[in-house]
């Protein structure tokens, strides 16, 4: 059993040697979803109210956890560059026998998710992205109060139970939705991540390929985002022709927490529609 909050589910390790956790339910069309970054980030702890919904309207859901983060292995000579999530990802989805899917990603989770439909465009049928990377400058980025203040306590050193909460109320609007069960899974983890998780983390902007994306895209975005800003979500709009984006107001970086039925229900709504 594991000792960690998160449940532990299964092991795979890729040709690289990498070790990934990952859970694997249900049947039908894959749906793999791809958690965000920031100190004690896993896939279960980012998709737990969310990923039950697609499993109970037939989809088999795939939630591993990146390397680094969750209970998969975290390399610390590691550079933690986006093609190193991205190949992760494909030895995963190799590994699994899963030809096609549907990609589900949050933040970090929606870059992969893009480069990968980039690299492997036959491979991912619908694209559900929730404020994702890789869209604007990384100086940008370190501009948001968010990005700011995650990297600057992170690398400070040990975060305790208080300090993990004042971490995930820059996630949210509303820090009422944070309980101790989300504090404890983050802390576990957090404690066992080294600090080039986040040191060396690099995402370019892959703006000027967006209009190679041709899948259905399905973009959500809060208003009140403090990590990533919202004019990320113009440019999913702008350039992905078959690009739908929704702004959600009173809503921070986690939109399948904060607005999880709305979320749920257009989702389940958008890959009815195939």
């Amino acid at each position: 059993m594991s000792q960690h909050p998160i449940p532990e589910r299964r092991y795979v390790t890729l040709g690289s040697g990498l070790r990934l956790h990952y859970d694997d339910t249900g049947a039908g069309l894959p749906v793999v979803f791809l958690h965000g970054s920031g100190p004690g980030a896993s896939g279960y702890s980012n998709f737990k109210r969310t990923a039950p919904a697609f499993l109970a309207a037939g989809y088999r859901i795939v939630v591993p956890d990146l390397p680094g983060y969750g209970l998969s292995d975290k390399p610390e000579d590691a550079e933690y560059v986006l093609d190193y999530f991205v190949d992760a990802l494909a030895g995963l989805l190799d590994a699994l026998d899963i030809e096609r899917c549907v990609l589900v990603g949050n933040s970090l989770g929606g870059a992969i998710a893009l480069k990968y439909a980039l690299d492997h465009p036959k491979r991912v049928t619908q694209l559900i992205l929730m404020a994702p990377g890789g869209v604007e400058e990384r100086e940008t980025y370190f501009q948001m109060e968010g990005i700011q203040k995650m990297v600057a306590r992170f690398a400070a050193g040990p975060i305790d139970r208080e300090g993990m909460r004042a971490l995930m109320s820059l996630q949210l609007y509303d820090p009422s939705l944070i309980d101790d069960g989300l504090l404890d899974e983050r802390a576990a983890i957090c404690a066992l991540q080294p600090r080039t998780v986040l040191s060396t983390m690099r995402v370019p902007n892959l703006t000027d390929r967006l209009n190679e994306i041709a899948c259905p895209v399905l973009c959500f975005w809060g208003m009140n985002d403090r990590f990533n800003p919202t004019s990320g979500a113009e440019k999913i709009a702008a350039g992905i022709a078959n690009a739908r984006v929704t702004l959600l107001n009173r809503c921070g970086h986690w939109v399948m927490v904060e607005h999880r039925d709305y979320f749920n229900r257009a989702c389940l709504d958008f890959l009815a529609e195939g």
